[in-house]
């Protein structure tokens, strides 16, 4: 079998040479056509590789959905001062694993979006910042960084072209908030990982005070297929707003989880029934989280009308974000899962703003109290109010993914809520699984 399942369904774009070890060796990715689109973009200006990328309509893989060819635009055309390409691979977003995928599998993929996407916005510079914990990928990573730099397409005058772009792989130190576009870029330069205040911009005063760029790793490795086929090739996939291909990470109770490569906006209901083979043990499915655990949860009869693109998430109350599917059957404890995902935030909230650090703490707290049958109908409210006043009133959006869940299954499921709280307190408090 396929690595580790392969849908007749999927479009393979980024996701070639998942579960293939060649894939890693640079020579192997040469011969399959690997860095021709570096070639092809060198021989062009970057104002036209960013036409391209915009013409593709290539939106943000890393959750915020925004065109990439326009932010790309966002940075000085002038060389006054350094620019720099920030890759983004901190994937720690609970349910999300498809960013390490690709660096594990394609790491050369990485790389060639990397050089690529710096060369468009006039960088000399790539930091691709992975997270500390993916110890494999950023082996892998680091090596095939290493052969490029051998190679000539890494460095100095890079394939004869008069351009020198360096790539740097930093080892981040396991802090959910670095993977915030600001947090990335303090705990780059060394500081505490901590969010800025915008303005100023990362184009404007990014990393080390310079005009700076950052992407999702996803995103970057759309771009060589993209600048070698062009923009209307990449929008033959998806919508008209949402257009090209997407890795779905897919876990929870269904029969095949993995990442699975599909069109944006293909259906909900048919990635769970057909692509992993429905609901586990033959049982009910009760919800989905679509877009990891920041996102509003939806129930069953949401599912069935929900397209797997940006505004077809939007339209039955919920976002795409970075497209990591949660999916739970009947069987689930709604308030659990909820807690626990507060007590995650809660935990890695960086503390800087008030509406984050009490809100977070206090809405774990609360909602352990109703888990363990001590709370009280005016919690909900409590829950409700408190979390209102999370949303939008912080540096980053960290207070807001509390909010979310939680918003959302008082909403849809609130009889379980009422069920805990009506019931005869534990015997003993549950447990943190």
């Amino acid at each position: 079998m396929a690595y580790p399942y392969v849908s007749d369904k999927e479009v393979s774009v980024v996701s070639k040479g998942f579960g293939d070890p060649l894939q890693r060796r640079i020579d192997t990715y040469v011969e399959r056509g690997g860095y021709g689109a570096l070639k092809k973009a060198l021989g062009m200006g970057p104002d036209d590789v960013t036409e391209i990328v915009k013409d593709s309509g290539l939106r943000g893989r890393g959750g915020a959905g925004f065109p990439t060819g326009v932010k790309w635009s966002f940075m000085p055309k002038d060389n006054a001062k350094p620019h720099y390409l920030l890759c983004n691979a901190d994937e720690s977003e609970p349910g999300t694993f498809k960013d390490r995928e690709l660096m594990r599998w394609n790491p050369h993929q990485v790389i060639e979006g990397c050089l690529i996407g710096a060369y468009a916005i006039r960088a000399k510079h790539v930091y691709i910042y992975c997270r500390g914990e993916f110890f494999e990928a950023n082996q892998i990573l680091a090596r095939a960084v290493e052969d490029a730099y051998a190679k000539g397409y890494c460095g100095k005058d890079i394939l004869g072209s008069g351009h020198d772009i360096d790539v740097t792989v930093h080892q981040g130190a396991g802090a959910y908030i670095c993977g915030e576009e600001t947090g990335l870029m303090n705990s780059l330069e060394g500081q505490r990982g901590q969010p800025r205040v915008k303005p100023p911009f990362p184009a404007a005063v990014g990393a080390f005070g310079m005009p700076s760029t950052i992407n999702n790793v996803e995103t970057l490795c759309a771009v060589p297929h993209i600048v070698e086929h062009g923009g209307a090739w990449y929008r033959q996939w998806g919508t008209e707003k949402s257009p090209g291909t997407k890795l779905f990470c897919v876990s929870g109770h269904v029969n095949r989880p993995g990442n699975y490569e599909l069109p944006l906006g293909f259906p909900l209901s048919e990635l769970i029934e057909d692509v992993c083979g429905g609901i586990r043990d033959g049982n009910a499915l009760k919800a989905v989280i679509p877009g990891g655990s920041s996102v509003p949860i939806i129930n069953a009869e949401e599912v069935a009308r929900c397209s797997l693109d940006y505004e077809g998430c939007v339209e039955v109350g919920t976002m795409l974000g970075c497209a990591s599917v949660i999916v739970m059957d009947d069987t689930t404890n709604i308030v659990k899962q909820v807690r626990r995902m507060a007590d995650f935030y809660a935990h890695e909230s960086c503390g800087q703003c008030t509406p984050c650090r009490e809100g977070s703490a206090w809405t774990a707290q609360i909602l352990r109290r109703i888990e363990n049958g001590s709370g009280t109908e005016a919690d909900l409210d409590t829950l409700m109010e408190m979390t209102q006043q999370m949303v939008g009133t912080t540096i980053c959006v960290l207070s807001d993914s509390v909010a979310a869940p939680v918003q959302s299954s008082i909403n849809k499921f609130r009889d379980e809520y009422m069920a805990l709280i009506h019931a005869e307190s534990s015997a003993e408090p549950a447990g943190v699984a």
